[in-house]
């Protein structure tokens, strides 16, 4: 049986575990988009550690199982989100496409590479979930190519309600194995942080664009 809980944390723990999420609110990060952030995150160290991985692959098949119903094809967002959809497609038996951020320079231009059959509800697979915008791009390639987008399914989410506000104005559904609350939850039990420091990560998430200025 799908335990959300029990999955969330411990996603939580392998992204801890092997510094895919790293949290210095003390010596905080910079985003490429200026932001100043206690937490990085990058989820392809997932793909270096062949038992995390495999969970990965298979938590991520049974949720979209759970709350997508049937699906017959998974696309990847260029570019994390590409080995892992792929995983999650051998997985599951199903035709596997990937979307890219622009359109291809030269040949046919498209933004779309594979091939989606004709009547396939199609389940986005992406890493990560910040704002939701690159990931909504690739929803709405899909959408404007004809096909049909049940919707995304990724690995962490830091829960802004600004990437909540975007998937509902796009009428898309996501959902993801583990997220930030559960992230802190399980960070401060097993004392991964000082007590002192949940204050800070919980103000960056309320406001992450003005956190630390």
């Amino acid at each position: 049986m799908f335990n959300k809980t029990e999955i969330e944390q411990q996603v939580a723990e392998f992204l801890l575990q092997i510094k895919a999420i790293k949290l210095k609110p003390d010596d905080p990060f910079t985003w490429a988009s200026g932001w100043r952030s206690p937490i990085y995150c990058d989820n392809r160290v997932t793909l270096s550690y062949p038992s995390i991985r495999t969970y990965i692959r298979q938590q991520l098949s049974l949720i979209i199982q759970e709350e997508f119903g049937s699906v017959g094809c998974i696309a990847g967002v260029a570019t994390a989100g590409i080995p892992q959809g792929v995983l999650v497609a051998q997985e599951l038996g199903l035709p596997f496409v990937y979307v890219r951020s622009k359109p291809k320079e030269h040949g046919t231009g498209s933004m779309i590479e594979g091939e989606v059959m004709p009547g396939a509800r199609v389940v986005v697979i992406e890493d990560l979930i910040s704002t939701g915008k690159s990931s909504l791009q690739a929803v709405e390639a899909l959408r404007n190519a004809g096909h049909e987008v049940a919707g995304l399914a990724a690995i962490f989410s830091y829960g802004f309600d600004v990437a909540d506000d975007n998937f509902k104005k796009a009428k898309c559904r996501y959902v993801t194995l583990s997220n930030y609350t559960a992230l802190l939850k399980f960070a401060e039990e097993k004392q991964y942080i000082n007590p002192s420091s949940i204050e800070l990560l919980q103000q960056w998430r309320a406001n992450p664009s003005e956190w630390g200025r």
